[in-house]
Protein backbone atom coordinates (compact mmCIF):
# COMPACT_ATOMS: atom_id res chain seq x y z
CA UNK A 1 0.00 0.00 0.00
CA UNK A 2 1.21 3.77 -0.76
CA UNK A 3 4.85 4.06 -1.54
CA UNK A 4 7.08 1.42 -0.45
CA UNK A 5 9.26 3.98 1.14
CA UNK A 6 6.83 6.64 1.20
CA UNK A 7 6.40 7.10 5.19
CA UNK A 8 10.79 7.37 5.49
CA UNK A 9 10.60 9.84 2.75
CA UNK A 10 7.84 12.33 3.92
CA UNK A 11 7.09 13.59 7.51
CA UNK A 12 3.78 13.67 8.60
CA UNK A 13 1.41 16.58 8.05
CA UNK A 14 -1.58 17.24 9.49
CA UNK A 15 -4.73 19.89 8.24
CA UNK A 16 -3.82 23.50 8.28
CA UNK A 17 -4.84 25.19 11.83
CA UNK A 18 -6.04 29.04 11.62
CA UNK A 19 -4.11 31.11 13.81
CA UNK A 20 -5.86 30.35 17.43
CA UNK A 21 -5.52 34.21 18.19
CA UNK A 22 -7.34 34.58 15.10
CA UNK A 23 -10.04 31.73 15.02
CA UNK A 24 -11.67 32.53 18.80
CA UNK A 25 -12.66 35.76 16.85
CA UNK A 26 -15.54 33.82 14.31
CA UNK A 27 -17.47 30.32 14.67
CA UNK A 28 -16.26 29.22 11.63
CA UNK A 29 -14.17 25.62 11.34
CA UNK A 30 -10.77 26.12 12.90
CA UNK A 31 -8.93 24.16 10.03
CA UNK A 32 -8.98 23.25 6.41
CA UNK A 33 -7.05 20.78 4.12
CA UNK A 34 -3.60 20.99 2.26
CA UNK A 35 -3.08 20.02 -1.19
CA UNK A 36 -4.34 17.22 -2.93
CA UNK A 37 -0.11 16.98 -3.78
CA UNK A 38 0.57 17.31 0.13
CA UNK A 39 -1.91 14.47 0.78
CA UNK A 40 -1.23 12.44 -2.26
CA UNK A 41 1.90 12.03 -0.09
CA UNK A 42 0.44 11.30 3.38
CA UNK A 43 -1.26 8.40 2.01
CA UNK A 44 2.15 7.32 0.50
CA UNK A 45 3.30 6.88 4.19
CA UNK A 46 0.60 3.90 4.05
CA UNK A 47 2.81 1.19 4.55
CA UNK A 48 2.56 -2.46 3.57
CA UNK A 49 2.38 -3.39 7.16
CA UNK A 50 1.15 -6.55 6.57
CA UNK A 51 -1.61 -6.86 9.63
CA UNK A 52 -3.40 -3.29 9.49
CA UNK A 53 -4.23 -2.22 12.78
CA UNK A 54 -6.12 0.64 11.29
CA UNK A 55 -8.94 -1.04 9.82
CA UNK A 56 -10.18 -2.79 12.68
CA UNK A 57 -11.61 -1.14 15.79
CA UNK A 58 -11.10 -2.77 18.74
CA UNK A 59 -11.58 -2.09 23.01
CA UNK A 60 -7.75 -3.08 24.21
CA UNK A 61 -7.28 -1.80 27.95
CA UNK A 62 -10.57 0.06 28.03
CA UNK A 63 -9.87 2.43 24.69
CA UNK A 64 -10.56 1.94 21.39
CA UNK A 65 -8.11 1.35 18.65
CA UNK A 66 -8.35 1.32 15.47
CA UNK A 67 -11.84 1.82 13.11
CA UNK A 68 -15.18 0.48 14.55
CA UNK A 69 -16.50 1.19 11.48
CA UNK A 70 -14.37 -0.80 9.53
CA UNK A 71 -13.03 1.33 7.00
CA UNK A 72 -10.74 0.08 4.68
CA UNK A 73 -8.01 2.61 5.26
CA UNK A 74 -4.82 1.20 3.31
CA UNK A 75 -6.91 0.44 0.09
CA UNK A 76 -8.31 3.98 -0.25
CA UNK A 77 -4.53 5.56 0.85
CA UNK A 78 -3.12 3.75 -1.80
CA UNK A 79 -6.15 5.04 -4.05
CA UNK A 80 -5.55 8.72 -3.10
CA UNK A 81 -1.43 8.10 -3.76
CA UNK A 82 -2.16 6.67 -7.03
CA UNK A 83 -4.64 9.94 -7.72
CA UNK A 84 -7.56 7.25 -8.11
CA UNK A 85 -10.11 10.16 -5.70
CA UNK A 86 -13.40 8.71 -7.24
CA UNK A 87 -12.55 5.28 -6.58
CA UNK A 88 -10.90 6.32 -3.22
CA UNK A 89 -14.67 7.44 -2.32
CA UNK A 90 -16.38 4.53 -3.22
CA UNK A 91 -14.39 2.52 -1.44
CA UNK A 92 -14.50 4.97 1.30
CA UNK A 93 -18.34 4.50 0.94
CA UNK A 94 -18.30 0.97 1.16
CA UNK A 95 -18.28 1.21 5.00
CA UNK A 96 -18.76 5.02 6.16
CA UNK A 97 -21.71 6.50 5.41
CA UNK A 98 -20.77 9.61 6.94
CA UNK A 99 -17.09 10.72 6.10
CA UNK A 100 -17.89 14.23 6.39
CA UNK A 101 -18.51 14.07 10.22
CA UNK A 102 -15.86 10.94 11.24
CA UNK A 103 -13.05 13.32 9.23
CA UNK A 104 -13.83 16.71 11.32
CA UNK A 105 -15.01 15.29 14.63
CA UNK A 106 -13.46 11.38 15.11
CA UNK A 107 -10.39 11.37 17.47
CA UNK A 108 -8.92 8.96 15.11
CA UNK A 109 -8.82 5.87 16.85
CA UNK A 110 -7.09 4.25 13.17
CA UNK A 111 -4.26 6.41 13.62
CA UNK A 112 -3.55 5.00 17.14
CA UNK A 113 -3.42 1.68 16.14
CA UNK A 114 -1.38 2.74 12.42
CA UNK A 115 1.85 1.00 12.12
CA UNK A 116 3.62 3.54 10.66
CA UNK A 117 3.89 5.39 14.32
CA UNK A 118 5.91 2.72 15.69
CA UNK A 119 8.49 4.15 13.26
CA UNK A 120 8.02 7.61 13.73
CA UNK A 121 4.40 8.84 13.75
CA UNK A 122 1.05 7.59 12.24
CA UNK A 123 -0.02 8.02 8.71
CA UNK A 124 -2.63 11.12 8.46
CA UNK A 125 -5.61 8.73 8.35
CA UNK A 126 -8.51 11.30 9.59
CA UNK A 127 -7.85 14.39 7.18
CA UNK A 128 -7.65 11.88 4.17
CA UNK A 129 -10.48 10.64 4.67
CA UNK A 130 -11.88 14.08 5.14
CA UNK A 131 -10.26 15.02 1.68
CA UNK A 132 -11.80 12.01 0.04
CA UNK A 133 -15.18 13.15 1.29
CA UNK A 134 -14.77 16.97 0.05
CA UNK A 135 -13.70 15.64 -3.44
CA UNK A 136 -16.60 13.61 -3.59
CA UNK A 137 -19.34 16.54 -3.16
CA UNK A 138 -17.16 19.09 -5.25
CA UNK A 139 -17.00 16.30 -8.29
CA UNK A 140 -20.95 15.13 -8.19
CA UNK A 141 -20.23 11.79 -6.91
CA UNK A 142 -22.18 11.58 -3.80
CA UNK A 143 -25.52 11.08 -4.97
CA UNK A 144 -29.32 10.13 -3.45
CA UNK A 145 -29.08 6.57 -2.65
CA UNK A 146 -32.81 5.69 -3.87
CA UNK A 147 -33.66 2.41 -3.71
CA UNK A 148 -34.76 0.31 -6.85
CA UNK A 149 -37.93 -1.24 -4.93
CA UNK A 150 -39.88 -0.57 -1.37
CA UNK A 151 -40.92 -3.01 0.56
CA UNK A 152 -43.86 -1.75 1.86
CA UNK A 153 -42.48 -1.74 5.66
CA UNK A 154 -42.52 0.99 8.11
CA UNK A 155 -39.92 1.70 10.68
CA UNK A 156 -39.36 4.69 13.13
CA UNK A 157 -35.80 5.65 14.35
CA UNK A 158 -36.35 8.37 17.31
CA UNK A 159 -33.01 10.64 17.27
CA UNK A 160 -31.29 11.78 14.69
CA UNK A 161 -27.75 11.84 15.86
CA UNK A 162 -24.66 9.92 14.46
CA UNK A 163 -26.57 6.65 15.33
CA UNK A 164 -30.06 7.38 14.27
CA UNK A 165 -28.63 8.50 11.03
CA UNK A 166 -26.99 5.74 10.14
CA UNK A 167 -30.03 3.32 10.75
CA UNK A 168 -31.94 5.68 8.72
CA UNK A 169 -29.47 5.37 5.93
CA UNK A 170 -29.05 2.16 5.79
CA UNK A 171 -32.89 0.84 6.55
CA UNK A 172 -33.62 3.20 3.68
CA UNK A 173 -31.10 1.23 1.33
CA UNK A 174 -32.71 -1.97 2.16
CA UNK A 175 -35.83 -0.28 0.82
CA UNK A 176 -37.93 0.17 3.99
CA UNK A 177 -39.81 3.42 4.72
CA UNK A 178 -37.93 5.53 7.57
CA UNK A 179 -39.59 7.81 9.89
CA UNK A 180 -36.76 9.77 12.22
CA UNK A 181 -38.33 11.51 14.72
CA UNK A 182 -36.57 14.63 16.49
CA UNK A 183 -37.62 16.42 19.45
CA UNK A 184 -35.38 19.42 18.66
CA UNK A 185 -36.01 21.99 15.72
CA UNK A 186 -33.30 20.65 13.65
CA UNK A 187 -31.48 17.18 12.42
CA UNK A 188 -28.48 16.16 13.47
CA UNK A 189 -28.73 15.55 17.30
CA UNK A 190 -24.58 15.87 18.27
CA UNK A 191 -23.75 16.81 15.27
CA UNK A 192 -25.50 19.93 15.15
CA UNK A 193 -26.07 20.94 18.75
CA UNK A 194 -23.45 19.24 20.68
CA UNK A 195 -20.23 19.62 18.41
CA UNK A 196 -20.05 23.22 18.28
CA UNK A 197 -20.02 24.94 14.76
CA UNK A 198 -16.39 25.60 14.06
CA UNK A 199 -15.78 21.41 14.56
CA UNK A 200 -18.59 21.07 12.04
CA UNK A 201 -20.45 24.03 10.22
CA UNK A 202 -24.08 23.27 10.20
CA UNK A 203 -24.03 23.51 6.21
CA UNK A 204 -22.26 20.20 6.47
CA UNK A 205 -24.82 18.60 8.50
CA UNK A 206 -27.45 20.27 6.12
CA UNK A 207 -26.25 18.80 2.82
CA UNK A 208 -26.13 15.64 4.12
CA UNK A 209 -29.87 15.61 5.40
CA UNK A 210 -30.51 16.87 2.11
CA UNK A 211 -29.57 13.59 0.65
CA UNK A 212 -31.47 11.19 2.85
CA UNK A 213 -34.33 13.23 2.38
CA UNK A 214 -33.92 13.15 -1.41
CA UNK A 215 -33.31 9.22 -0.95
CA UNK A 216 -36.69 9.02 0.67
CA UNK A 217 -36.16 9.68 4.38
CA UNK A 218 -38.39 11.18 6.07
CA UNK A 219 -37.40 13.51 9.33
CA UNK A 220 -39.93 14.88 11.81
CA UNK A 221 -38.64 17.87 13.90
CA UNK A 222 -39.78 19.26 17.09
CA UNK A 223 -41.45 16.39 17.91
CA UNK A 224 -41.01 14.24 21.21
CA UNK A 225 -41.88 10.49 20.99
CA UNK A 226 -43.85 9.73 23.94
CA UNK A 227 -45.23 13.46 24.42
CA UNK A 228 -46.02 14.75 21.18
CA UNK A 229 -46.31 11.08 19.25
CA UNK A 230 -47.67 8.98 21.53
CA UNK A 231 -46.41 5.12 22.08
CA UNK A 232 -49.85 3.59 21.16
CA UNK A 233 -49.79 5.83 17.66
CA UNK A 234 -45.91 4.22 17.14
CA UNK A 235 -46.97 0.52 17.64
CA UNK A 236 -50.24 1.20 15.15
CA UNK A 237 -48.22 3.22 12.41
CA UNK A 238 -44.73 0.85 12.45
CA UNK A 239 -43.53 -2.31 12.16
CA UNK A 240 -40.53 -1.29 14.09
CA UNK A 241 -38.81 1.10 16.17
CA UNK A 242 -35.52 1.66 16.69
CA UNK A 243 -34.26 3.70 19.46
CA UNK A 244 -31.11 6.11 18.75
CA UNK A 245 -32.02 8.53 21.80
CA UNK A 246 -28.30 9.06 23.09
CA UNK A 247 -26.98 9.14 26.45
CA UNK A 248 -28.14 12.32 27.15
CA UNK A 249 -28.70 12.49 30.95
CA UNK A 250 -25.95 14.30 33.00
CA UNK A 251 -23.33 12.89 35.26
CA UNK A 252 -23.96 15.69 38.42
CA UNK A 253 -21.60 16.58 41.15
CA UNK A 254 -22.42 16.72 44.60
CA UNK A 255 -20.52 19.37 45.77
CA UNK A 256 -21.52 22.21 48.10
CA UNK A 257 -22.79 24.88 46.97
CA UNK A 258 -24.07 23.13 43.78
CA UNK A 259 -27.42 24.64 43.68
CA UNK A 260 -25.79 28.43 42.83
CA UNK A 261 -26.55 30.48 39.86
CA UNK A 262 -23.82 30.30 37.49
CA UNK A 263 -23.96 26.53 37.30
CA UNK A 264 -24.86 24.73 34.33
CA UNK A 265 -23.89 21.40 32.61
CA UNK A 266 -21.94 21.23 29.35
CA UNK A 267 -24.68 20.06 27.01
CA UNK A 268 -26.91 22.95 28.11
CA UNK A 269 -24.69 25.95 27.62
CA UNK A 270 -23.45 24.73 24.15
CA UNK A 271 -26.61 23.81 23.04
CA UNK A 272 -28.04 27.19 23.89
CA UNK A 273 -25.08 28.89 22.35
CA UNK A 274 -25.40 27.21 19.03
CA UNK A 275 -29.44 27.45 18.94
CA UNK A 276 -29.04 31.13 19.02
CA UNK A 277 -26.14 31.06 16.58
CA UNK A 278 -27.95 29.29 14.23
CA UNK A 279 -31.80 31.11 15.03
CA UNK A 280 -29.69 34.64 14.72
CA UNK A 281 -26.04 34.78 14.63
CA UNK A 282 -26.35 35.59 18.88
CA UNK A 283 -28.07 38.60 18.54
CA UNK A 284 -31.19 37.20 20.16
CA UNK A 285 -29.66 37.07 23.51
CA UNK A 286 -30.77 33.35 23.90
CA UNK A 287 -27.74 31.64 25.41
CA UNK A 288 -25.77 31.34 28.54
CA UNK A 289 -23.26 33.94 28.40
CA UNK A 290 -19.01 33.57 29.14
CA UNK A 291 -18.38 37.47 28.42
CA UNK A 292 -16.62 39.10 31.10
CA UNK A 293 -16.57 36.17 33.40
CA UNK A 294 -13.91 33.97 35.04
CA UNK A 295 -14.43 30.34 33.65
CA UNK A 296 -14.07 27.48 35.57
CA UNK A 297 -14.89 24.10 33.44
CA UNK A 298 -14.34 20.60 35.00
CA UNK A 299 -13.78 17.54 33.28
CA UNK A 300 -11.02 16.51 31.04
CA UNK A 301 -12.87 15.23 27.51
CA UNK A 302 -13.68 16.43 24.38
CA UNK A 303 -16.75 18.32 25.89
CA UNK A 304 -14.72 20.44 28.44
CA UNK A 305 -12.65 21.25 25.46
CA UNK A 306 -15.85 22.45 23.53
CA UNK A 307 -16.99 24.68 26.29
CA UNK A 308 -13.48 26.11 26.81
CA UNK A 309 -13.21 26.86 22.59
CA UNK A 310 -17.07 28.51 23.21
CA UNK A 311 -16.15 30.46 26.41
CA UNK A 312 -13.21 32.13 24.00
CA UNK A 313 -15.29 33.20 21.88
CA UNK A 314 -17.77 34.45 24.08
CA UNK A 315 -14.83 36.71 25.43
CA UNK A 316 -14.51 35.34 28.44
CA UNK A 317 -12.53 37.17 31.08
CA UNK A 318 -10.36 33.80 31.81
CA UNK A 319 -10.80 30.22 31.56
CA UNK A 320 -9.80 26.88 33.90
CA UNK A 321 -9.95 23.57 33.26
CA UNK A 322 -10.29 20.89 36.13
CA UNK A 323 -9.40 17.82 34.91
CA UNK A 324 -9.00 15.40 37.69
CA UNK A 325 -6.31 13.09 36.27
CA UNK A 326 -2.72 13.93 36.93
CA UNK A 327 -0.82 15.22 33.71
CA UNK A 328 0.08 13.02 31.29
CA UNK A 329 3.90 11.97 29.69
CA UNK A 330 4.97 13.43 26.71
CA UNK A 331 5.85 10.15 25.12
CA UNK A 332 3.74 6.35 25.89
CA UNK A 333 4.20 5.12 29.13
CA UNK A 334 5.39 1.49 29.66
CA UNK A 335 1.90 0.39 30.97
CA UNK A 336 0.14 2.18 27.70
CA UNK A 337 1.93 0.54 24.41
CA UNK A 338 0.90 0.73 20.80
CA UNK A 339 -1.55 -0.63 19.38
CA UNK A 340 -3.38 0.71 22.56
CA UNK A 341 -4.80 4.70 22.51
CA UNK A 342 -1.62 6.83 23.59
CA UNK A 343 -2.74 8.37 26.61
CA UNK A 344 0.40 11.45 26.59
CA UNK A 345 0.20 15.51 26.81
CA UNK A 346 -1.06 17.81 24.18
CA UNK A 347 -2.90 20.55 23.44
CA UNK A 348 -6.58 20.29 22.18
CA UNK A 349 -7.52 22.98 19.97
CA UNK A 350 -9.43 24.72 22.68
CA UNK A 351 -6.64 24.68 25.06
CA UNK A 352 -4.46 25.74 22.23
CA UNK A 353 -6.81 28.47 21.61
CA UNK A 354 -6.63 29.12 25.57
CA UNK A 355 -3.22 29.63 26.01
CA UNK A 356 -2.64 31.70 22.96
CA UNK A 357 -5.04 34.31 24.97
CA UNK A 358 -3.92 33.73 28.47
CA UNK A 359 -0.11 32.43 27.88
CA UNK A 360 -0.77 29.21 29.52
CA UNK A 361 -2.50 25.93 29.41
CA UNK A 362 -5.58 26.11 30.99
CA UNK A 363 -5.75 22.84 32.71
CA UNK A 364 -5.39 22.31 36.65
CA UNK A 365 -4.47 18.88 36.86
CA UNK A 366 -5.19 16.54 39.48
CA UNK A 367 -7.67 18.52 40.76
CA UNK A 368 -11.50 18.81 42.01
CA UNK A 369 -13.88 21.47 42.78
CA UNK A 370 -14.38 20.67 46.35
CA UNK A 371 -16.99 23.50 47.14
CA UNK A 372 -18.97 26.03 45.46
CA UNK A 373 -19.19 29.51 47.02
CA UNK A 374 -21.80 32.46 46.53
CA UNK A 375 -22.74 35.78 47.42
CA UNK A 376 -25.68 37.09 49.43
CA UNK A 377 -27.79 36.98 46.41
CA UNK A 378 -27.37 32.90 45.63
CA UNK A 379 -24.39 33.96 42.81
CA UNK A 380 -21.52 32.07 42.05
CA UNK A 381 -18.54 34.31 42.82
CA UNK A 382 -15.99 31.07 43.41
CA UNK A 383 -14.71 27.78 43.44
CA UNK A 384 -12.73 26.10 45.86
CA UNK A 385 -10.41 23.26 44.48
CA UNK A 386 -8.21 20.63 46.07
CA UNK A 387 -5.64 17.98 45.08
CA UNK A 388 -6.75 14.91 43.87
CA UNK A 389 -4.47 11.26 44.18
CA UNK A 390 -5.91 8.49 42.18
CA UNK A 391 -4.28 5.17 42.90
CA UNK A 392 -5.59 1.41 42.50
CA UNK A 393 -6.96 -1.15 44.75
CA UNK A 394 -6.06 -4.65 44.33
CA UNK A 395 -9.02 -5.69 42.62
CA UNK A 396 -8.01 -2.50 39.62
CA UNK A 397 -10.86 -0.23 41.16
CA UNK A 398 -9.65 3.76 40.83
CA UNK A 399 -9.66 5.08 44.42
CA UNK A 400 -9.49 8.91 44.56
CA UNK A 401 -8.41 10.63 48.01
CA UNK A 402 -8.25 14.52 48.25
CA UNK A 403 -4.62 15.89 48.84
CA UNK A 404 -4.50 17.31 52.40
CA UNK A 405 -3.02 20.96 52.10
CA UNK A 406 -3.70 21.58 48.46
CA UNK A 407 -6.88 23.87 48.58
CA UNK A 408 -7.38 26.93 46.05
CA UNK A 409 -10.06 29.19 45.74
CA UNK A 410 -10.33 30.39 42.17
CA UNK A 411 -12.54 33.42 41.10
CA UNK A 412 -15.59 32.05 38.56
CA UNK A 413 -19.13 33.69 37.92
CA UNK A 414 -19.69 30.69 35.24
CA UNK A 415 -19.06 26.49 36.25
CA UNK A 416 -19.35 24.47 33.30
CA UNK A 417 -19.98 20.49 34.68
CA UNK A 418 -18.17 18.41 31.72
CA UNK A 419 -18.40 14.90 33.73
CA UNK A 420 -19.56 12.60 31.48
CA UNK A 421 -23.10 11.23 31.13
CA UNK A 422 -24.89 8.66 33.36
CA UNK A 423 -26.62 7.20 30.26
CA UNK A 424 -30.13 7.71 28.28
CA UNK A 425 -33.19 9.85 29.68
CA UNK A 426 -35.53 6.98 31.07
CA UNK A 427 -39.23 8.68 30.13
CA UNK A 428 -39.56 7.17 26.57
CA UNK A 429 -37.75 3.93 28.12
CA UNK A 430 -40.04 3.47 30.80
CA UNK A 431 -43.53 4.43 28.50
CA UNK A 432 -42.18 1.20 27.00
CA UNK A 433 -41.73 -0.93 29.80
CA UNK A 434 -37.66 -1.30 28.47
CA UNK A 435 -35.11 -1.77 31.40
CA UNK A 436 -32.46 0.51 30.60
CA UNK A 437 -29.80 -1.32 32.86
CA UNK A 438 -30.23 -3.93 30.31
CA UNK A 439 -29.51 -2.43 26.84
CA UNK A 440 -25.59 -2.58 26.92
CA UNK A 441 -26.22 -6.59 27.05
CA UNK A 442 -27.98 -7.13 24.22
CA UNK A 443 -26.08 -8.18 21.46
CA UNK A 444 -28.97 -8.16 18.87
CA UNK A 445 -29.57 -4.99 19.61
CA UNK A 446 -33.28 -5.69 20.38
CA UNK A 447 -34.73 -4.62 23.68
CA UNK A 448 -37.22 -6.36 25.85
CA UNK A 449 -40.27 -5.75 23.07
CA UNK A 450 -39.28 -7.84 19.92
CA UNK A 451 -39.92 -4.96 17.61
CA UNK A 452 -38.21 -1.99 19.49
CA UNK A 453 -34.41 -2.19 19.05
CA UNK A 454 -31.36 0.68 20.50
CA UNK A 455 -28.33 1.95 19.29
CA UNK A 456 -25.84 3.86 19.82
CA UNK A 457 -25.34 5.76 22.66
CA UNK A 458 -28.77 4.69 24.44
CA UNK A 459 -27.48 1.16 24.39
CA UNK A 460 -23.39 1.49 25.08
CA UNK A 461 -23.39 4.74 26.47
CA UNK A 462 -21.38 7.50 26.16
CA UNK A 463 -19.34 6.59 23.34
CA UNK A 464 -16.87 8.33 20.58
CA UNK A 465 -19.21 9.06 16.83
CA UNK A 466 -17.40 6.01 14.82
CA UNK A 467 -18.79 3.87 17.44
CA UNK A 468 -22.27 5.48 17.17
CA UNK A 469 -22.56 5.26 13.34
CA UNK A 470 -21.32 1.52 13.55
CA UNK A 471 -24.10 0.27 15.87
CA UNK A 472 -27.03 2.77 13.90
CA UNK A 473 -25.67 0.39 11.26
CA UNK A 474 -25.47 -3.15 12.73
CA UNK A 475 -28.84 -2.18 14.09
CA UNK A 476 -30.45 -1.74 11.07
CA UNK A 477 -29.04 -4.65 9.69
CA UNK A 478 -30.75 -6.64 12.78
CA UNK A 479 -33.93 -4.85 12.43
CA UNK A 480 -33.88 -5.93 8.95
CA UNK A 481 -33.97 -9.44 9.64
CA UNK A 482 -36.57 -9.34 12.26
CA UNK A 483 -39.08 -7.49 9.81
CA UNK A 484 -38.16 -9.61 6.67
CA UNK A 485 -38.74 -12.40 8.79
CA UNK A 486 -42.37 -11.46 9.70
CA UNK A 487 -43.33 -10.43 6.30
CA UNK A 488 -43.17 -12.23 2.71
CA UNK A 489 -41.29 -9.96 0.32
CA UNK A 490 -41.57 -10.71 -3.09
CA UNK A 491 -39.75 -8.57 -5.92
Amino acid sequence: MGKPTGFLEYKRENVRYRDPLERIRDWKEISSLPSENTLAKQAARCMDCGVPFCQNGSLIGGMTTGCPIFNLIPEWNELVYQGKWKEAYERLSKTNPFPEFTGRACPAPCEAGCVASLYESSVSIKSIEWAIIEKAFEEGWVKPQIPKQRTGIKIAVVGSGPAGLACAYELNNYGHSVTVFERSDRVGGLLTYGIPKMKIEQHVVDRRIRLMEESGISFLTNVEVGKDYSIERLKEEFDAVILCTGATKPRDMDVKGRNLKGIHFAMEYLHSNTKSLLDSDLKNGQYISAEGKDVVVIGGGDTAVDCIATALRQNCKSVVQLDIYPKRPAERAPDNPWPQYPLIYKLDYGQEEAKAKFGDDPRLFATSALEFIGDDGGRLVAVKTVGIKTTFNEKGEKIREPIPNTEKVLSAQLVLIAIGFEGPERELFDQLNIDVGGLRKSRSYQTDLENVFVAGDARRGQSLIVWAIQEGKEAAKRCHRYVTSKVNLSF
